[in-house]
């Protein structure tokens, strides 16, 4: 890959203003404020229920956001997923979302589609300009396989490569649309201290190319090691913002995740019927889903 020259002068790639998320009378994130600039790692972190996952789905557009607004480079965002990814920002999941039975090379290539003019009609006809378009993505591809360390694996199907290495290719994926952010949810999730290790390597090769990253993870040492800047989630609601050696010594952090109680804390029961309600509608979206 060819390493993108950072400017001189961060500017902001997400703004994400005052968002808020409501199922039914419940609350599961309360005018969140974050923005994230050019050539920098922030890290989202908060105890289990806490809304990060579902704050990254209001910015991806598979939530549409009670209230507030999410912009990417200015631009207010639609709230359709494949035109957020067309806009510029791409994701990974908690749960590993490959296809099992198409190749390493195949998956990635599928997500070359939003970067490519070629529709149905070209596919079936398949004119000219088809077979050029075909072999850039494919030369595309294999330059991120190379980049994630699982080219000489293009050919095997995905369901076949060890946990880290299918982590690795999800994120290849991501960077085929050519994202200018990449959201990683708990990119390090079940993984040794030695993929942890060659995740966080790679997170860092991809802040060099010029891609911002926002990242959710529970691993302390690993977030803490990786970003520039720190946000705490604790039940949908922004608790502290800064960078790492401030947010671990904040008193109120260090509560959080030890389950003692604060001030103005939500308790454990809030906190289920959150999860719960959360969970009947992404299950409600997904049995709507045309597919």
């Amino acid at each position: 890959m060819t390493t993108t020259t950072q400017p001189d002068t961060p500017s902001t790639v997400l703004a994400a203003q005052g968002v808020t998320m409501r199922f039914g009378g419940l609350t599961a994130v309360q005018s969140v404020d974050l923005t994230v600039n050019s050539g920098e790692i922030v890290g989202l972190i908060g105890p289990n229920g806490a809304g990060k996952t579902t704050f990254f789905n209001c910015l991806t557009g598979l939530y549409v956001p009670t209230e507030g607004t999410v912009a990417y480079r200015d631009k207010v965002l639609p709230h359709k997923p494949h035109l957020v990814t067309q806009a510029g920002i791409a994701r990974t999941f908690q749960n590993i979302r490959l296809f099992p039975n198409m190749t390493v090379l195949e998956n990635v290539l599928v997500g070359r589609h939003t970067r490519t003019r070629e529709g149905l009609w070209s596919a079936l006809l398949r004119p000219p300009g088809f077979k050029k378009a075909e072999a850039a993505s494919r030369e595309r591809a294999m330059e991120l396989l190379e980049f994630t360390g699982l080219a000489a694996k293009a050919d095997h199907l995905s369901r076949n490569l060890p946990y880290g290495e299918q982590r690795k290719l999800e994120i290849a994926r991501a960077l085929a649309s050519d994202p200018g952010l990449l959201l990683l949810d708990e990119p390090t999730a079940g993984m040794n201290p030695q993929e942890t290790r060659a995740t966080e390597e790679l997170v860092f090769a991809i802040r060099d190319q010029g891609i911002a990253v926002l990242v959710i993870e529970h691993d302390m040492r690993f977030i803490m090691n990786l970003c520039d800047r720190v946000a705490v989630l604790v039940q949908g609601q922004k608790l502290v913002e800064g960078d790492p050696h401030t947010v671990q010594a904040d008193e109120r952090v260090v509560a959080a995740y030890l389950g003692t109680p604060f001030e103005g804390a939500p308790g454990d029961e809030e906190a289920a019927e959150v999860s719960a309600a959360e969970s009947k509608s992404t299950i409600s979206t997904t049995e709507g889903d045309p597919k």
